[in-house]
């Protein structure tokens, strides 16, 4: 059987026509089919099984029909039976890229399981001693600054009242709340004033890094306007710790002002400017370098966690450990809670409001805890001071990647 344009004709073996014309049979005539319009929605039955999702067997056998008729063996170039293999390398390399950046994703789950093994097994991070945490905080830090830019911290200058609420939330909202909870937890629970003292303190000190963090992590674009507003905290923390200790707990306490400006070289203004310069000069070295920054900095997050746990093991499994750790639990809930709706109700017209209430509320919930155990270990003679800075230190930050987790959803 031939076709022409649309028509098709029955053709007969030709010795068949010679004994009909011999016989004087009247052949009837070539029977002719209509022709069907030619338009784009009627596609070739080939392209249509491919297309629209037929079974790939469907497609095999039609292309091997058609190949055995025409006696060719050659692929038709316009059907794909299956990736080359080298796409399916190049597959399986982007999926384990994909899987080093979101590696974040587990990043709450790491901090609790670190937190479990700081408690279970404290030799596993008891090694982890103060003089890493400054490198460690450090690390996390020029991993924001590799993924930002110099145009980033320019814009984030360029919004003093955002920084402004952040200060307010850092040194007006959590000492207020850190009194009202210290004040509870003597009265009403009759927890010995130490403890009440040390919850005080923990919210005198400037802001933790693992807020900048937190905020690279939900909101990466506003991660410099976090550094900015963690960075003038700690700096001004020199002469605000002092007098807030002395207002709320009635114990003035100098702070190293040569300490702060080194700690403030070391873990924020180096790495990051380490970052950006890095990213500036050698772009191809940082596109290779970011997909192993995320599971670096969980793991590097989660020995800042679980190190303090375990090297004031002691102080944390205190006769007053439950009732201490639900305080400090809704201490840090309702700072959370109390930036998130302070930096909406101050910036309701803004068109990233949401972006800013989550920045502010990392900014108000997460509070330096290791400073404030440092001044503890130094300045109080009671060793019970030292006890909510040992705890604040993973509750912070179990809830504050926690929220990561909910919110970097709700970003998405």
């Amino acid at each position: 059987m031939s076709s022409t344009t649309g028509q098709f004709f029955i053709q007969l073996p030709r010795f068949n026509r010679v004994f009909l014309q011999n016989n004087s049979f009247h052949l009837p005539k070539p029977v002719q089919f209509p022709v069907l319009p030619q338009t784009s929605n009627i596609p070739a039955p080939v392209t249509s099984i491919s297309q629209f999702g037929a079974s790939r067997f469907s497609v095999c056998r039609c292309a091997s029909e058609t190949e055995s008729l025409s006696g060719s063996s050659e692929r038709d170039p316009g059907q794909e039976f299956g990736p080359e293999p080298n796409q399916m390398v190049e597959q399986k390399e982007a999926s384990i890229v994909d899987i080093l950046k979101q590696s974040n994703s587990i990043l709450p789950h790491v901090v609790l399981a670190s937190t479990i093994l700081a408690l279970v097994y404290p030799p596993s991070f008891s090694w982890f001693t103060s003089r890493y945490y400054a490198p460690a905080l450090g690390f996390l830090m020029f991993a924001v600054g590799v993924n930002s830019s110099e145009k980033d911290f320019i814009e984030a200058f360029k919004r003093p009242d955002v920084i402004l609420a952040g200060y307010v939330g850092q040194f007006v909202v959590k000492p207020l709340l850190g009194y009202i909870f210290g004040i509870i937890a003597v009265t009403v629970f009759g927890l010995p004033t130490p403890l009440g003292a040390g919850i005080m303190l923990v919210s005198c000190v400037s802001g933790a890094q693992l807020s900048n963090y937190a905020t690279f992590l939900t909101d990466p674009p506003l991660a410099p306007l976090s550094i900015v507003m963690t960075s003038l905290s700690t700096a001004t923390a020199v002469f605000v710790t002092p007098m807030l200790s002395l207002l709320l707990i009635g114990k003035r306490l100098p702070v190293d002002v040569m300490g702060m400006v080194s700690s403030i070289l070391q873990i924020v203004i180096a790495p990051i400017t380490a970052g950006l310069l890095l990213n500036r000069l050698f772009p191809r070295l940082c596109n290779v370098m970011r997909p192993f920054l995320p599971p670096l900095s969980v793991l590097d997050t989660a020995f800042c966690v679980g190190a303090p746990l375990a090297i004031n093991i002691n102080s944390v499994l205190s006769p007053f450990g439950l009732t201490l750790l639900l305080l400090i639990v809704a201490f840090h809930l309702s700072a959370f809670i109390a930036g998130y709706f302070f930096s909406g109700s101050v910036f309701h017209n803004a068109p990233d409001v949401k972006a800013l209430q989550r920045t502010l509320s990392f900014e108000t919930g997460m509070q330096s805890s290791l400073l404030a155990l440092a001044l503890a270990n130094r300045f109080f003679q009671d060793p019970l001071v030292s006890v909510p800075p040992a705890i604040s230190t993973v509750i912070m930050s179990l809830m504050g990647f926690a929220l990561v987790m909910i919110w970097a959803k709700k970003a998405d």
